[in-house]
């Protein structure tokens, strides 16, 4: 008679085989069926040199047409021209992933009016997770400001209810996250880094019910931009606990505006100078030592007869800036727009640059209500007796960038011009290096309220605080 308990044992593993036979049959079929997609059961290949659009392109529609469900990139690196989302779909890249885009411009289906690596057009309840990496390659494209055929990283146009979180978006031809004309976008714990070409922000906002958080953002070009690129507005939108680096503007509004910024909050951020700069050269410009700085910390603009109404900026440091705070309505369209009803808080910079901080409107047109509160501004000096005399031309028509009335102006802390109803309240202006220049300067500025002002004393007798044509200047303690 055989041994009952061997036969028991074959018994059991025979069970144990059957099982897990059973269990790899099912997700081999999951991986092509039901709601999960593995790529590579549609013929992708992670070998890093054969194209894998089609089949890549193929798993996304299949799981459009089934209903949705999640299109899956395991390790390895795929290369791919460009991929265009469907509804209901999301796109998961595992640790290790790497989409890479082709450098080969005839691999990009979109029109040139969207001509990016992965594009939402029109789309609903889609999503981009997981801990990979989307490259762009963007060295491989014309690299020069402004060069055309250049595609974006990732375009959301037109689309509603989109979630991009914890991937790595990286070396784009141009913009890296652009959104535009879009409804309900929850973005949440990206890194972004954009060194590879010329325009390479970071992210671009031209949408509205959007919250952004928890990402780490180092770009060439402007860091967080939130522009209106036609009538529509960019509105009710949450910018919080955020890195951003950038050798241009780290939070900037514009220059797009031609419609208007309404309802946002930028809150809980650490700015700080790019990691590296590939295509900018500040430091040969009078006043700047530093190799590597950015140019605004905080730049809101309204330049194209749009408008700016409630903003609010608040708890905010940063470093490797060269004008902290800039702030400009102007004329370059018309007819002119308006800037009001701002408020900036709490906030720590360090000045690397002649530039200071800056409110300046254009005439006829005042820059109004905005209340500077609770900020410390390191400044970095050596302002000279000749920077106080010199003319600040208007330039009501030119590109709104800090340096655009020249390498220094004549205040070491700020110059408000153009203004009117502007509360300085609990304000320190520190002096790195001696300065001839006044801590603040106004010109045709009305209805000023200065409270608990603290500046250094600049060199020789200049005052304080100087003022050219404004009336109702409040000084408080």
């Amino acid at each position: 008679m055989k041994n009952p308990g061997r036969c028991k044992i074959a018994f059991v593993l025979l069970l144990l085989f059957i099982q897990f036979s059973l269990v790899a049959q099912v997700k081999k079929a999951a991986s092509v069926n039901g709601d999960f997609y593995n790529i590579t059961s549609f013929g992708a290949e992670p070998s890093g040199k054969t194209l894998n659009t089609v089949p890549i392109q193929k798993a996304i529609d299949e799981c459009s047409k089934n209903g949705g469900g999640t299109v899956y990139v395991p390790a390895g690196t795929f290369l791919t021209g460009s991929i265009t989302m469907k509804s209901h779909v999301t796109l998961s890249l595992s640790k290790n992933a790497t989409l890479l885009a082709s450098g080969t411009i005839s691999d990009y289906s979109n029109n040139k009016d969207k001509l990016c690596f992965i594009l939402m057009d029109g789309v609903e309840d889609v999503s981009i997770i997981g801990e990979g990496v989307i490259n762009g390659q963007g060295g491989l494209f014309t690299v020069a400001d402004e060069a055309p055929d250049r595609p974006f990283l990732l375009l959301v146009n037109g689309s509603r209810n989109i979630r991009i979180e914890n991937v790595t978006l990286k070396n784009p031809a141009q913009w890296t996250l652009r959104l535009s004309g879009d409804e309900h976008v929850f973005i949440k714990g990206i890194s972004i880094y954009s060194h590879a070409n010329f325009n390479n922000d970071g992210i671009d906002i031209d949408s509205k019910e959007v919250v952004i958080s928890d990402c780490i953002i180092d770009s060439d070009d402007d860091g967080i931009c939130f522009k209106t690129e036609s009538s529509r507005l960019c509105e009710n939108v949450v910018v919080t606990n955020c890195v951003v680096a950038s050798n241009c503007n780290f939070i900037k509004f514009g220059t797009a505006s031609h419609g208007g910024f309404k309802n946002i909050s930028v809150s809980n951020c650490t700015l700080r100078h790019a990691s590296v700069s590939n295509h900018r050269t500040w430091y040969k410009m009078p006043g700047i030592s530093d190799s590597i700085t950015g140019i605004s910390g905080i730049a809101l603009e309204v330049v194209d007869g749009g408008f700016m109404d409630q903003v609010t900026i608040t708890n905010i440091t940063m470093d490797g800036v060269q004008t902290p705070i800039f702030i400009r309505l102007g004329s370059r369209r018309t007819p002119t727009g308006y800037l009001k009803n701002v408020i900036i808080s709490n906030i720590v910079a360090t000045s690397h640059s002649k530039i200071p901080c800056l409110i300046s409107g254009v005439p006829g047109y005042y820059i109004e209500n905005v209340i500077l509160r609770d900020i410390i501004i390191n400044c970095k000096g050596e302002g000279e007796l000749v920077d106080i005399d010199r003319p600040v031309p208007e330039n009501e028509k030119n590109y709104p960038e800090n340096r655009m009335f020249g390498s220094s102006l004549p205040a070491y802390g700020m110059y408000i011009r153009h203004a009117r109803n502007i509360e300085i309240d609990n304000v320190s202006f520190n002096l790195l290096k001696p300065d001839f220049r006044p801590a603040l300067w106004f010109d045709d500025a009305q209805d000023i309220t200065i409270r608990g002002l603290k500046a250094s004393q600049p060199s020789g007798s200049t005052q304080l605080i100087m003022k050219k044509e404004t009336d109702k200047i409040r000084l408080l303690e």
